[in-house]
């Protein structure tokens, strides 16, 4: 990923913060053939507990999916790049104060992205996918008023849906994160790009800030 020193993301914390944020993940790996193929999924941050160890990323795919039958013909792992998409939008230059000054702007589009790279392996063990979607139903249930429960299904079907998926888990080898939000840009600039993001798109203050090169509650 291109990386001007402006745009990266302060360490991994910053980039925890962001997979967290938005879970929802494209996953791009190689088969056999070495064609190139991407699938689209949510998947749960474990960060390492020390330096010496590897952050963890975990969740599922169909059993159907080709990735899986290419981990079962009896690769142990697999090259995996995973990508998490945060905030972005498309930022006109009839936001910039320098417009009504010297009309010399042009559009840009800002954005968040973080980039996880690792090995990839094949987890095909009911137990552990139990967990997994009991984990993953919580993840994104618990904010409700009423959260739905995995123990509200009967036991046979979500036995049964267990056995139609396989487990991924990728152990993150590298981690790269970078948020283009017009940082380089003067204050005045950057003020008027949250405003608009806020008041003419409808972003909320916190994805406003972020794409705003303002700073943003951790």
């Amino acid at each position: 990923m291109y990386q001007p020193p402006q745009f990266r993301l302060d360490g991994r914390v910053e980039c925890h913060r962001a997979i967290e944020a938005v879970p929802f993940a494209t996953l791009v790996t190689r088969d056999a053939s070495g064609e190139l193929s991407a699938d689209h999924l949510p998947l749960l941050l474990a960060p390492a507990g020390d330096e010496s160890s590897s952050d963890v990323l975990r969740g599922h795919i169909a059993r159907a999916n080709p990735l899986a039958r290419h981990l079962a013909s009896g690769a142990d792992d697999v090259e995996a790049l995973v990508i998490f998409h945060g905030p972005q939008a498309y930022i006109t230059p009839s936001w910039y104060p320098a417009k009504q000054e010297h009309g010399k702007v042009v559009p840009t589009w800002n954005y968040q992205v973080v980039h996880a790279h690792g090995r990839l392996r094949l987890i095909d063990d009911a137990r552990w996918l139990h967990e997994l979607v009991t984990a993953l139903t919580e993840r994104f249930e618990d904010e409700r008023e009423s959260p739905w429960r995995v123990g509200d299904a009967p036991d046979d079907y979500i036995a049964a849906m267990c056995r139609a998926i396989v487990g991924v888990e990728i152990r993150v080898e590298r981690l790269e994160g970078k948020r283009k939000a017009s940082q380089h840009r003067p204050l005045e600039e950057r003020r008027a790009i949250h405003r608009g993001l806020r008041d003419e798109y409808g972003y909320d203050d916190g994805d406003a800030a972020c794409l705003g090169g303002m700073p943003t509650r951790g």
